[in-house]
């Protein structure tokens, strides 16, 4: 099969895709498929990205990527290499990779591409919509309030939110992955929970405030709508941050997670019913917070999670005997089942 492994793009988790679409590169050449790698961030100029230098654990700033620009992807879509793809692997992460824009492209152009269509993808990028229509159906979330940016004029927000929240906050950017501009206001100090709000505003324009759940980190990946073992993170920092993600030996993971049976099942089986409430295909993973009183509060959906051999999907995979490059292969099946519909 020809198989275009998309990745790079022009989001602050640029180095991440690299590094995940590399490694599906390598994967389903393994298997036998004719792959070429192909970074939209460039347009017509085409540049094979397997030349291209990066360090995953490098966060990216919008200085960093403040040149890239995102109609080159529609060049990109002009190129004469699509005339012969059968499908298009997305390893894009953020904006322009997971919010469905990517995913419009190649749809038009009548490609079949691996993971969720436009709408879910949209959906599931905005946190605060997938909090709302998710709470709709009764799945548990951390009480949130979703802000503007013009919201931060009132220079009594700070003193409003710890009222509200307490002293311990989440606040993030309300379409960022990777935890790029977020921050865990511990101490409810009023000038903390400012520079928070500031710092998201930067990545996005709406920011989520949210109640922090002690407790603990735990993740359920998914492939066609089935759930995978679930793994338990445990950062070696205050939080799970971009360090203890991409940064060897900064988290240590468990998996499957040190659960009893009824919890487990119970969390597997709501990240089942939240990827059908979402309509997602192909693949997935649902983060949440366990409560001391075993509580699974639903975080985020990721729909196009990190995907190198050691990311959480493919480490999840494994556990039930799914090699990486076997993983690899199923997700561009389900996408030609797709297309063939």
């Amino acid at each position: 099969m020809n198989i275009a492994v998309v990745m790079g793009g022009v989001s602050t988790e640029r180095n991440i895709s690299l590094s995940g679409g590399m490694a599906v590169v390598n994967a389903l050449r393994e298997k036998g498929h004719n792959v070429v790698a192909v970074d939209p961030a460039y347009g017509s100029n085409y540049i094979n990205p397997e030349e291209v230098e990066f360090d995953v654990s490098h966060q990216l700033t919008l200085e960093d990527i403040k040149d890239l620009d995102a109609t080159k992807y529609l060049e990109m879509m002009s190129l004469d290499l699509w005339k012969d793809i059968d499908v298009a692997f997305i390893v894009l992460h953020g904006k322009y990779g997971e919010d469905g824009l990517i995913q419009s492209l190649f749809e038009l152009k009548g490609i079949p591409h691996t993971g969720s269509n436009v709408k879910t993808c949209a959906v599931t990028m905005d946190k605060n919509f997938t909090k709302i229509i998710l709470s709709s159906y009764g799945i548990l979330t951390p009480k949130w309030i979703g802000l503007h940016r013009e919201d931060l004029g009132n220079e009594n927000l700070p003193a409003e939110l710890r009222k509200e929240f307490g002293n311990k906050i989440v606040i993030k950017p309300n379409d960022q992955g990777s935890s790029i501009g977020i921050t865990i206001v511990k101490n409810g100090n009023l000038d903390d929970i400012h520079s928070a709000l500031e710092f998201a505003a930067k990545y996005s324009e709406t920011i989520i405030v949210e109640e922090f759940i002690e407790g603990k980190e735990i993740t359920c990946g998914l492939i066609d709508g089935q759930a995978l073992p679930l793994i338990e993170i445990v950062p070696k920092d205050d939080f799970y941050n971009y360090s203890t993600k991409y940064k060897k030996g900064n988290s240590d993971y468990f998996c499957p997670a040190e659960l009893t049976e009824d919890v487990t099942e119970f969390i597997q089986s709501t990240s089942e019913v939240c990827n059908r409430i979402l309509g997602v295909e192909g693949f997935a993973r649902i983060d949440y917070r366990l409560s001391e009183e075993n509580e699974p509060y639903f975080l985020e959906i990721n729909v196009i999670p990190g995907f190198t051999s050691t990311s959480l999907v493919p480490k999840a995979a494994k556990e039930i005997g799914i090699e990486f490059p076997e993983l690899c292969e199923t997700i561009v099946n389900l996408a030609v089942k797709k297309g063939g519909e």
